[in-house]
């Protein structure tokens, strides 16, 4: 079966492109194995000097590749030259941390001598989503490069194009060839990929769903994977907060990317004292969003990918209101070309409902009410789900029982979730295990190795 490039804002079919059939995937396979054999000897620096100049090419034509990922799923052409301009910062920062990240580590022991070394392992799979079409790939593929691993990307059938110009760009900026593939496989294809042994690890951002398969499958192959997955993120405001400040960063929060974001603010939860006036307004910020074309400066929400997306954010507030949520704002499609969806408002959201308890992957907001610091916590820890928290006070005390209360990957006190290079990140619970970015990031998928001489 052909994939489809399809533009979400209009419904139209762009592009069509074959899958690899199974002879062209065990030619990617032997590439991709001679690479590594050559790339695990290449020196930092040189790694470095290809690094940097991806992150150049990445750079100078980040309007042509913004205009790729918006025509393909949808994302505001700003917003796509910004996640651009992100991964031009990943390259950078690896190519010049990497060596530091992994240098041998002397250990005193009884020995003469005793390190760890830092080894890379050959080829990592990585099962990609398309929310974020470039940077979820760039902060897999930036470390893995630059420890001496060789890539292989299976992109989200919805973003070929994107899938491709990634390759493209690391080719051009000096990889060899086979250092980053991109395979346009289906769905059913991966699981022999990972089942066979010249791929040594997977790496996977996607759905609780796919997250099982693709851990169980490495598992019995007794590989390394390394899960993202889903998140319903909480957004606590606490009386002492810059209300002003955590109402406009929460509107951000839950809409950026058309609210298609893991860490995208899902779950508000606000102090009696703040309760009222926050909902209030919000509710007036999301009415006056500008939605329409995203290669439009002025727009500020664009459709969601696809229409199976829009289905399942509809359903999802449905089955919520039917559960008993009170709907304050949205609640529908709009009646227009493409795969809109108009922004929603939800309060009084009973325990029993998709709101609560899901992921709902849109601009979706959901409201519930705490009496104090104890029961936000108590309500935010109540899900399946643990990738990031915000949580807006001023209080001392107040930031740092957050910070260690919140079941979660990742806290952030008076600012909204987001990835950083220089930052670990990962979840904890359902959202996912390990970790990309940061030093723990390029740990992942390398060989830790004790040396001991006598």
């Amino acid at each position: 079966m052909p994939f489809a490039s399809i533009n979400p804002a209009t419904g139209e079919t762009l592009k069509q492109f074959n899958a690899l059939d199974s002879a062209q995937v065990e030619e990617k396979l032997a590439k991709a194995t001679h690479a590594f054999a050559q790339h695990r000897r290449t020196s930092f620096a040189q790694r470095a000097e290809w690094m940097m100049a991806t992150s150049q090419l990445l750079e100078q034509e980040k309007e042509q590749l913004a205009r790729i990922i918006t025509l393909e799923m949808g994302k505001l052409l700003r917003a796509g030259i910004e996640e651009v301009m992100k991964c031009v910062r990943g390259c950078r920062f690896y190519a010049e941390n990497a060596e530091r990240f992994l240098t041998d580590q002397i250990i005193p022991t009884d020995a003469t001598r005793s390190y760890v070394r830092y080894e890379p392992i050959g080829a990592v799979l990585a099962i990609m989503p398309w929310n974020f079409p470039f940077w979820q790939v760039f902060r897999f593929a930036a470390p893995s490069i630059m420890a001496g691993n060789v890539a292989l990307l299976k992109h989200a059938a919805n973003v070929p194009q994107c899938a491709l110009a990634i390759e493209d760009i690391f080719l051009r900026g000096g990889l060899a060839e086979g250092i980053f593939q991109t395979l346009l496989i289906e769905t059913e294809q991966t699981r022999s990929l990972i089942d066979d042994p010249r791929v040594k690890a997977v790496t996977l951002t996607g759905s609780e769903r796919a997250g099982r398969e693709v851990a169980s499958a490495a598992a019995r192959q007794i590989k390394k994977s390394v899960l993202e997955l889903g998140g319903s993120d909480a957004f606590i405001v606490m009386p002492s907060a810059d209300l002003e400040a955590a109402i406009e960063t929460g509107v951000t929060a839950r809409t950026l990317n058309t609210g298609q974001s893991c860490i995208a603010a899902k779950r508000f939860i606000l102090a009696d004292q703040v309760y009222d006036r926050f909902v209030s307004e919000f509710v007036e910020r999301m009415r006056a969003l500008k939605i329409g074309d995203p290669l439009e400066a002025a727009t500020e929400i664009g459709p969601l990918a696809t229409e199976g997306i829009l289905r399942g954010v509809d359903q999802q507030v449905q089955d919520s209101i039917a559960a008993g949520a009170k709907l304050l704002l949205g609640g529908r499609r709009i009646e227009r070309d493409g795969f809109f969806y108009e922004p929603t408002v939800l309060v009084d959201v009973p325990r029993n409902s998709p709101a609560y308890r899901e992921e709902v992957f849109g601009p979706v907001a959901s409201f519930f009410r705490a009496s104090d610091a104890a029961e936000a916590i108590q309500i935010a820890n109540d899900s399946s789900f643990g990738l990031g928290g915000s949580a807006w006070t001023n209080d001392p005390v107040e930031q740092q029982l957050f910070a260690s209360e919140l079941e979660t990957g990742m806290v952030f006190i008076n600012s909204m979730v987001a990835s950083d290079p220089r930052l670990p990140f990962g979840g904890a619970k359902r959202s996912g295990f390990g970790r990309e970015l940061g030093a723990e990031g390029i740990r992942e998928f390398v060989n830790i190795k004790t040396v001991s001489i006598a």
